[in-house]
């Protein structure tokens, strides 16, 4: 399923829409029930407006019924790192899971959410 997730990443750019940054992403989520469901970022030209890719591939997955997550997939250009935003909503919708990261050259960077945000906010800080 990992070689599945990432391949749906790296399709998922070709659907990215970024005319100012010109840096498309695309990423994909696995489902506890085996679902993969990819997203893209989509940038306005109020770049407040900009939604990235992996926030989509986890609304989409939601927006579906799914709310339990086993990884996430993130294909850039250079291997990009989801950006602090992404990665607070990575850990309050999915918790501890794996995430890969590739490149262009399809290297893989195997993390995890709890790497990407240590010592997390979440609902238990409330």
């Amino acid at each position: 399923m990992k070689e599945q997730l990432i391949e749906q990443a790296i399709k998922m750019r070709d659907r990215a829409i970024a005319p100012y940054s010109d840096y498309k992403v695309g990423s994909a989520v696995l489902t506890k029930s085996d679902k993969i469901f990819g997203g893209c970022n989509i940038e306005s030209s109020s770049y407040g407006l900009t939604c990235c890719a992996e926030r989509i591939a986890i609304y989409n997955a939601i927006s579906s019924g799914h709310t339990q997550f086993k990884a996430l997939a993130v294909a850039t250009n250079n291997g990009g790192k989801p950006c602090g935003a992404c990665r607070q909503v990575i850990w309050d919708l999915c918790g501890d899971i794996s995430v890969y990261i590739t490149d262009n050259s399809r290297n893989i960077d195997t993390t995890s959410s709890k790497q990407l945000l240590p010592n997390a906010f979440d609902k238990d800080s409330l």
